[in-house]
């Protein structure tokens, strides 16, 4: 039977009953808000997780719990280093990966920047497209040999990247006006094209890749936003909301992290596949740029995906 799993779905929700022993799992940013739930989660069913996180120190702090809850499951936790702002970094991580030879199920891109101000990463990309998306892009190709055939990749992506599309022609902003929003945009469109170029380039192989939109959680991640701004965020949803719909609610971190769990892990291959989700579903196209659901057609355009994939290539100076 299928669960009725929605907004108010959490972690555990999602996993009732699922045993995952013998199931490898990578999450990127592991020390912090979803990443600790998304970990803490998969062992606590049995999975064996790798973290991916900047500081290690950092990491081991955060992750407590999810040490806890891999040595009551009979599950396992480990940490490798990985800073996406920076492509040294990725390649070294990528390169461990590949030496030790273990295959994963899932690769879970979970880590990311949000709204910060203008800035660049080592490599000299703006900070949120190359964080978000140049280092997932980067790191998921290299190792994408260990990934199992009947494996898949889930991209966090986000509602924001309503907010707006890549820019082709100008992904640094170095002719654009630099807005905090509307760059964080154009990396979470990023992360849905990648997810639709990946699938594409693989599925043959049985490996299907999706994108997850968490839903409205006030993590670590929103460090940049001022109460203010989460305040007008807020009103500006409830104001916009469709007659009869309900006040717009900040979701709990296990009801956030259950999407990226569900897509991972419940859900069918062909249904996510190539897709954007949110509230444990599938989206459904929605070009109204006052809905709070939906994901828009730029993002899951196949011709766009391959265009940015070119572009990526081209800007780290690899082709995959």
């Amino acid at each position: 039977m299928i669960q009725p799993f929605g907004a108010t779905s959490t972690t555990d929700d999602v996993l009732a009953g699922v045993n995952l022993s013998g199931k490898r799992i990578l999450v990127t940013g592991a020390s912090a808000g979803l990443g600790v739930e998304t970990s803490r989660a998969l062992v606590a069913h049995g999975a064996t997780v790798l973290g991916a996180v900047r500081d290690l120190e950092k990491g081991k702090r955060a992750t407590a719990p999810v040490q806890e809850a891999a040595s009551a499951s009979g599950g396992a936790f480990s940490l490798i280093e990985l800073d996406l702002a920076s492509l040294a970094s990725v390649r070294a991580c990528a390169d461990k990966l590949n030496a030790s030879g273990e295959q994963f199920d899932v690769v879970i891109a979970n880590a990311g920047v949000m709204a910060c101000p203008k800035g660049k990463t080592a490599d000299g990309f703006e900070t949120q497209f190359g964080t978000n998306h140049l280092g997932h892009f980067v790191l998921v190709n290299r190792i994408a040999g260990l990934l199992k055939s009947d494996g898949r990749l889930v991209n966090l992506s986000s509602a924001g990247h309503r907010f707006a599309d890549v820019d082709l022609e100008d992904p640094n902003f170095e002719r654009t006006p630099y807005t905090e929003f509307g760059a964080y945009g154009r990396s979470k469109t990023a992360n849905v094209l990648f997810a639709v170029a990946f699938d594409r380039r693989h599925k043959a192989r049985g490996i299907r890749a999706a994108a997850v939109h968490p839903g409205g959680i006030q993590t670590e991640l929103g460090r940049h936003m001022t109460p203010e701004t989460i305040a007008a965020l807020s009103a500006r949803m409830n104001a916009t909301r469709a007659p009869g719909a309900p006040e717009f609610q900040w979701k709990t971190i296990p009801q956030g992290a259950a999407t990226s769990v569900w897509a991972a892990i419940v859900a069918a291959a062909n249904e996510v596949g190539a897709q954007y989700c949110e509230d444990c579903h599938v989206a459904v196209r929605e070009q109204n740029p006052d809905a709070r659901y939906g994901v828009r057609d730029y993002a899951l355009d196949p011709i766009r995906a391959d265009a940015l994939w070119a572009l990526s290539e081209h800007m780290v100076g690899e082709t995959f």
